[in-house]
């Protein structure tokens, strides 16, 4: 009955072919599976590589949490933590060490995946609250709630990896590839994998050492430590007795202000440039030396590049400054007239540009899902299929489904419990929150196996719009049970495509679902304190009793490095829902100018995105992407930009030179070169903000 398995190019893999998928029952299927590629008792989720895994996981979930504060998106590590483990163990086997099995490096990557998705609630939903309510949460809960529902996604999950994966064999996309290339790290293509990781760590110790010359906190530590060592000054007193020696120390410039002449004429060169008589550092038009977001735009590509500066262009260089010269957005103090007028981009964002921005991204993301409806047909194609009554032949090895029917209503509970007790949810909205959850996290999951892209961004609009419909005057129910039911599909789907490589490769499934939880925990112990220090350090409960903004703007900041797009988002839809269904008062949100922007952005998305539909992905703009170039501070995105067509260039000059080492470095080792960026350009960057905060303060 067993026909010979044909191998997945790329290396010794083993898979079922078309016929036999279709064909074989699930029990034929799991035994040809446990008789050709289950690797039995080899070493998985052994001390070393739970502890690797942790410690990778929460660097690359610091890494993820300063990218997606700035972009709102969260970076893939799977690859890269494979990469970087396989380097270090082949390091310290060379020194003696037994070098590590692919099955412990695919427990390793697992827990590293599962940590730096942790970030996802931080810069989104959870972020939006705090703005809202204008107190940050205490870390205890952001911590607790969030490993609560990364577990219920856990539990969720594991039923539905049976039929994803074991039956269906989905392909998983980012998953597969991700077991591809640990096959060919273990294999005689060695080298490949060594070359990566060499070139990984060179472009970031490169990027690491650019951003700590442009880090004022760095550089003004290591003058004071200077001045400390030559006067015999405590650290205290040359801080407040050398405050102006300190403040003139140099760094690289991160923008072009010093270019720029101020008020009073006594620094800079010239005068900045002006649009509508607004000065562009107002628009927020000042490009910076952004390392992070240049590696992020390589990763992301032209397409969504171009797409993000066109938005950008379109909002800040044309329709803002048309709007504020015909007096629909007024600045916050001042006058145009007399060259007093303050502006700013969170402030234009707030009173107008953000509605067109959401209008287009929403529309996009819901006709991009509705039209795919075999995403909808997979998800609950074999719902009401009878239970087999055959043996299961991998029961000694999975995940018994009984943990999953006891675990969801109980950790599900625990769940609801925490939305009411600490966000005010209703029981009976966080109680139907449990059932939408699973609904999500099929289609959700869905969309993964087969895309290998997880539809979080427009899948959070179901539940925000439905809670917010039905109790529109508490902003907290619509972004509370949007974060329960985001976080949850986003965890499970994230989970499937851990599981793939390990499918793949012949892992055992249970040590796979201890190693993902082990991430969540390392994910949450990493990113929440680091969360407080990044973004909350200046906030002052004083000041937040005047000041109903104070969180949004000790988070994002006016001219900060930060701009939150996701929660920005998230923020938007909430108030766009109360403005809706929250009666007449509140109305007024959106006025008449606003009300047409949204509408012609929503007629664009629609035909952008049927274009793209018609022509199977090859049409060159995205919608979803332009959107995003709205709420992206304009600094990032011309860094993103810049990093999409750098690479674009040279992956397209030496892509037909298969032999050259242009094609090895920017075409074969293109993610490696783009990780190892933003891992050297975050994770000093994050340091620099450590410095100002422990030693400066």
């Amino acid at each position: 009955m067993h026909s010979e398995p044909e191998p997945v190019p790329g290396g010794g893999i083993k898979s079922l072919t078309d016929e036999q998928i279709r064909t074989w029952s699930r029990q034929q299927k799991d035994q040809w599976w446990l008789t050709n590629v289950f690797r039995g008792d080899m070493a998985q989720l052994t001390l070393r590589s739970a502890l690797t895994g942790f410690v990778l996981g929460g660097l690359l979930s610091a890494t993820n949490l300063y990218v997606g504060a700035k972009t709102g998106w969260t970076l893939g590590v799977g690859l890269t933590s494979v990469i970087l483990a396989f380097a270090m163990f082949k390091v310290f086997s060379s020194l003696g060490a037994r070098d590590m099995t692919i099955l412990e490096n695919n427990a390793m990557q697992s827990i590293a995946t599962s940590a730096g998705y942790m970030t996802g609630p931080l810069i989104s939903g959870m972020a939006a609250y705090m703005w809202i309510q204008n107190e940050p949460l205490p870390w205890w809960q952001i911590f607790w709630f969030n490993v609560v529902l990364s577990i219920l996604g856990v539990l969720v999950a594991f039923p539905m990896k049976r039929r994803f994966i074991n039956d269906e064999q989905q392909p998983f996309p980012e998953g597969r590839a991700c077991g591809v290339v640990l096959d060919t790290l273990y294999s005689s293509a060695a080298s490949v994998g060594l070359f990566k990781a060499k070139a990984l760590a060179v472009v970031a110790a490169i990027a690491g050492f650019i951003t700590f010359i442009s880090g004022e906190a760095y550089l003004k530590a290591l003058h004071g430590l200077m001045i400390m060592a030559r006067t015999g000054e405590k650290w205290a007193d040359v801080l407040k007795n050398h405050k102006a020696a300190l403040d003139s120390t140099w760094h690289l410039p991160h923008n072009l202000d010093p270019l720029f002449k101020n008020a009073s004429g006594t620094k800079g060169v010239i005068d900045a440039p002006k649009i509508a008589g607004v000065d562009i550092r107002q628009l927020g038009l000042n490009p910076a030396l952004d390392l992070a977001m240049i590696g992020a735009g390589g990763l992301m590509g032209i397409r969504a590049g171009c797409s993000l500066l066109i938005g950008m262009i379109i909002n800040f260089v044309i329709v803002v400054p048309w709007m504020i010269s015909i007096g629909e957005i007024l600045p916050k103090s001042g006058s145009l007239a007399d060259g007093t007028a303050v502006f700013g981009r969170v402030h234009i964002m707030n009173t107008w540009a953000l509605w067109w921005g959401i209008a287009m991204m929403i529309t996009a993301s819901m006709v991009a899902l509705l039209a795919k409806p075999e995403v909808f047909i997979e998800a609950f194609k074999g719902l009401a299929g009878k239970r087999s009554d055959q043996k299961d032949v991998l029961g000694h090895i999975e995940v018994p489904l009984w943990i999953s029917w006891v675990g969801i209503p109980i950790v599900g509970a625990v769940g609801v419990w925490m939305a009411h007790d600490w966000f005010g949810v209703s029981w009976v909205f966080g109680a139907a929150a449990i059932p939408l959850i699973i609904v999500l996290t099929l289609i959700a999951a869905s969309s993964t196996a087969l895309t290998g892209t997880t539809p979080t961004g427009s899948l959070s609009k179901i539940p925000q719009f439905m809670f917010g419909a039905l109790d529109p005057k508490h902003p907290p129910t619509n972004l509370m049970t949007g974060v329960m039911c985001v976080e949850v599909a986003s965890n499970a789907s994230n989970l499937l495509m851990d599981i793939k490589p390990g499918y793949m490769l012949g892992a055992k499934p249970r040590q796979q679902a201890v190693g993902h939880i082990i991430g969540i925990i390392a994910g949450a112990l990493a990113s929440t304190p680091l969360f407080f220090i990044l973004f909350l350090q200046d906030y002052k409960p004083e000041q937040a009793k005047l000041d109903p903004n104070h969180v949004q703007s000790v988070m994002a900041p006016e001219g900060g490095q930060f701009g939150f797009p996701s929660a920005v988002q998230w923020k938007g839809v909430s108030e766009m829902i109360t403005s809706i269904f929250g009666g007449d008062s509140t109305r007024s949100l959106l006025t008449t100018s606003i009300i047409i922007s949204m509408v012609i952005a929503a007629v664009v998305a629609i035909i952008f995105e049927i274009a793209r539909i018609r022509t199977k992905g090859k049409f060159p703009l995205s919608s979803l992407a332009i959107g995003l170039g709205v709420v992206i501070p304009p600094d990032s995105t011309m860094a993103m930009f810049a990093g999409a067509l750098f690479f674009w260039f040279m992956t397209g000059r030496y892509k037909e030179l298969k032999n050259s080492f242009g094609n090895k470095l920017f075409v074969q080792t293109l993610e490696p070169i783009c990780a190892g960026i933003i891992a050297g350009a975050a994770l000093i960057g994050i340091g620099d903000v450590l410095v100002k905060v422990f030693l400066l303060k």
